[in-house]
């Protein structure tokens, strides 16, 4: 009996009509196996995920291979958007026994949860070296029943492995944050790794750096360094430019399988594009480019067009694949966004065709499979008719509004949320775009009322405003603090940032070991076979570094020395990663620099909606200053600390900038303060 039509993952739910049967996760499923005396399947993915769709078709649909696990296995399905621990925890071992990892992700286990054998996709027949899956269900049988103390003795290793990985008591002795020479050493290293010609790091497949390129502008905001810079607007440039951004409906795809960001990997993730839109933004903050400007709104209205729920969160992706339009119901990867000259010729007639198609790189070779082409906007901007070029996107955009959509997984996840709400509160307010805002506040009510119960704990997930079994982990506390700070900043309402206090309340409690390491799930959590626990960046910034930065900020805002030394001694894991892996503790970097820095601190005081107070506010929300916080406030407020006894100046509105504890005299000149936020 397949077991997962009750749950709310839409990834398990595409998996509720297999023949196999499925159990989600959880200790009945064990103990089953337990009674059965039977290995367990465990089968992780995401909806997006265009493997786990393959390997879905080929073998959790096939009735024999079904037969098979469903005599010989307990099988498990989990969607690692929803257990990000399980996910974590297997991951781990897989990388470790194997070299490497990634989804659909299949382990095995002892009905006691413990790993003996690994791996990812498994074709239906022997493949490129792989043996089929079937194979590895015979092999796994086998040693299951021949072989039992052997499986055993494995498992017992790896889990004594992986107890043993644990960083509490791996911190710098000393706890402290990067200095000054920490932090160019990062660079440095970062200089090393980047992609002179193509942007970006390393070669293909390439991911957005997000992390990584917001220390770079908030380094070059503390150091004037050139290079730090550079590096930014050749990535951000290249990115924009190319196929892995949208150049018809905006926002990003998950990454480019190859090094010059032509050909993506088509799904487009919520984490993703929310981290890009407040680097684009960040970016136009620090040079005034009109591209990162475009890109950044075009990417938040992408997010609120796209991803928006009738809640008022925000959905986690749109799939990579969607009905290729033949009638024979083939789902293809890029299906919705590749064209070919004919298609273009369909939509715009012959000469705008040729237009669109030079413009766009469109050939009859193509740039992906079957002749299609990636769309990109390889030539700047003003070398091309750009009302000609208007046009013709809004024709082509209107025409793949006729396609067959990708699906869309609605749940809402509380950390990418987060993100998202700091990402449109900033876009908003730096592009006078009120309504970016009211998305963010929207969404920011939907976690307060829906995933947050009364004693400040979060679900992590939530669909169609009810709110999923899981607890939240790490990264939804720090990200969620981190979005409402922001909100606050924004809008000046103070309540936000009381909710970001309990949230990052509990991440002292629940979360912090004695000597400052953070675990990314809670004390009280479910017991896994290795509490999992990583400082370093993924497709979004680690838990612990977020956290770092969220307390840094509130910190700022409230003046607690508690919430201060948590950041500086969470910060310490980076100074000891800083000059070996740069790119991957890119958001502690940031942090570090905004630790650096002070961060400054800003209090706006007078009349909401008054001229000289608005402008003051901008001024403030437009300095460069790394990771500078900002509390705006009528005079006498006192919901955020940073605020109490600011008086108005000369009964005009005023600005306060304070940095280690030392406050300059009070301004009513928005160009003098853009001076002192400077970097």
């Amino acid at each position: 009996m397949n077991r997962l039509a009750g749950v709310t993952s839409p990834y398990l739910l595409q998996h509720a009509d297999n023949p196999v049967d499925w159990w989600p996760w959880g200790p009945e499923a064990f103990a089953e196996a337990r009674r059965r005396d039977v290995p367990v399947l465990l089968s992780v993915g995401y909806s997006a995920c265009h493997w786990c769709h393959v390997m879905a078709h080929e073998s959790f649909e096939d009735a024999a291979t079904a037969e098979l696990l469903n005599e010989h296995f307990v099988s498990v399905k989990v969607d690692r958007e929803e257990r990000p621990d399980v996910d974590a925890v297997y991951m781990e071992a897989v990388q470790a026994a194997t070299g490497q990892g990634g989804w659909p992700m299949t382990v095995f286990l002892t009905p006691d949860a413990e790993p003996f054998y690994f791996g990812t996709y498994f074709p239906p027949e022997p493949r490129h070296g792989m043996p089929s899956f079937g194979q590895i269900l015979d092999g796994v049988r086998t040693a299951w029943a021949d072989r039992r103390d052997e499986v055993g003795e494995v498992a017992g290793r790896i889990v004594a492995d992986l107890a043993g990985r644990s960083l509490t008591g791996a911190l710098p002795a000393d706890r402290r944050p990067p200095g000054p020479e920490e932090l160019h050493g990062a660079l440095m290293g970062l200089t090393r790794e980047f992609d002179a010609v193509n942007g970006g790091f390393g070669g293909a497949p390439k991911f957005p750096p997000s992390m990584a390129l917001e220390f770079l502008l908030r380094h070059y905001a503390r150091t004037g360094s050139a290079g730090a810079l550079e590096m930014v607007q050749a990535t951000g440039a290249a990115m924009a430019r190319g196929g892995i951004y949208d150049q018809l409906g905006g926002g990003f795809a998950r990454y480019a399988v190859d090094a010059t960001w032509t050909v993506p990997h088509f799904e487009k993730m919520l984490y993703d594009n929310a981290l890009l839109c407040r680097t684009y933004a960040h970016l136009w903050r620090a040079t005034g480019s009109d591209l990162a400007r475009r890109i950044a709104v075009e990417t938040a209205d992408f997010m609120v067009r796209e991803l928006r729920t009738d809640q008022g969160g925000f959905a986690s992706a749109l799939d990579a694949d969607s009905d290729d339009g033949s009638g024979t119901g083939r789902h293809v990867e890029g299906a919705y966004y590749v064209w070919t000259p004919e298609q273009l010729r369909a939509v715009l007639g012959d000469e705008d065709a040729e237009f669109a198609a030079t413009c766009f790189g469109v050939t009859e070779e193509g740039t992906f499979e079957e002749g299609a082409s990636v769309l990109q906007l390889p030539d700047p901007e003003g070398l091309v008719d750009a009302e000609r070029l208007a046009s013709v996107k809004r024709r082509l955009l209107a025409a793949r509004e006729e396609r067959p959509r990708p699906g869309r997984d609605d749940k809402v996840v509380a950390s990418w949320n987060g993100l998202a709400i700091a990402a449109l509160a900033e876009t908003g307010a730096y592009f006078d775009r009120p309504d970016l805002i009211q998305a963010a506040t929207d969404a920011a009510d939907l976690l307060v009322r829906v995933h947050m119960d009364w004693h400040a704990r979060l679900h992590r997930t939530s669909r169609d405003g009810t709110p999923g079994a899981n607890s939240g982990v790490l990264e939804d506390y720090a990200d969620v603090a981190e979005g409402f700070l922001t909100l606050a900043s924004v809008t000046g309402e103070g309540v936000w940032v009381e909710f970001a206090g309990f949230f990052l309340d509990t991440v002292l409690l629940q979360f912090t070991a004695e000597d400052g390491a953070l675990y990314d799930t809670a004390a009280d959590a479910e017991a896994l076979i290795r509490r999992p626990q990583d400082p370093t960046d993924n497709a979004t910034p680690s838990g612990w570094t977020a956290a770092a930065g969220a307390l840094l900020s509130y910190a700022a805002l409230t003046g607690s020395g508690l919430h201060r030394d948590a950041a500086e001694r969470a910060l310490g894991i980076v100074t000891a990663l800083a000059g070996r892996a740069p790119r991957f503790i890119g958001w502690g970097l940031a942090v570090a620099e905004a630790a650096l820095d002070g961060p400054r601190e800003v209090a706006v005081v007078g009349p909401q909606g008054d001229p000289a107070t608005v402008a003051l506010h901008r001024a403030a929300l437009l300095g460069t200053a790394p990771g500078a916080v900002v509390a705006l406030g009528a005079p006498g407020a006192d919901e955020v600390p940073l605020l109490q006894d600011r008086p108005l100046v000369d009964g005009q509105p005023a600005a306060y900038v304070c940095r280690h504890f030392t406050c300059d005299r009070p301004t009513a000149d928005p160009e003098e303060l853009t001076e002192r936020l400077r970097g």
